[in-house]
């Protein structure tokens, strides 16, 4: 069974900050770590985040996203496409969790798992986690 792995519980494996250890601990025994094509533009765009304010250095910045693809490339990830589907998905998902303050990618990114029927999210994303709980994901949390 697939699990889907959320930018947020990702990045934990490429930069230490809390909550990595136990991340590392569960994401070498889970079973077929999934992401989508959306995770490349949103870890590129956490890491330069992070280097901007001054958490990262460039040149861990640099090692952390090569090993993100060196992963993608070995296949240790699956990667799902985004398609005007997900689009269209994510809109309808807004209207079934608004009780939550869900942001735009992140409803993309639960649309994905919902479409391609994942039943596992992991994520350090509180917000995130209580719309794919009453999306009937089950939740891995790791903040």
């Amino acid at each position: 069974m697939a699990v889907y792995v959320d930018t947020s519980a990702l990045a934990k494996w490429y930069v230490r900050e809390p909550g990595s250890d136990e991340f590392e601990a569960w994401v070498q025994k889970a079973p077929r770590p999934t992401i989508s094509s959306l995770t490349l533009v949103e870890m590129r765009c956490l890491l330069a985040r992070w280097r901007r304010a001054g958490s990262l250095d460039e040149q861990s910045e640099s090692r952390a996203y090569a090993l993100f693809l060196q992963d993608i490339d070995r296949c240790h990830l699956s990667v799902e496409a985004l398609d005007d589907g997900d689009v269209r998905s994510a809109v309808h998902l807004m209207g079934r969790v608004d009780t939550q303050p869900l942001r735009a990618l992140d409803a993309l990114h639960l649309s994905i798992c919902a479409s391609r029927r994942i039943g596992k999210l992991a994520t350090a994303d509180a917000v995130m986690a209580a719309a794919a709980s009453e999306l009937g994901i089950e939740v891995v949390r790791f903040d």
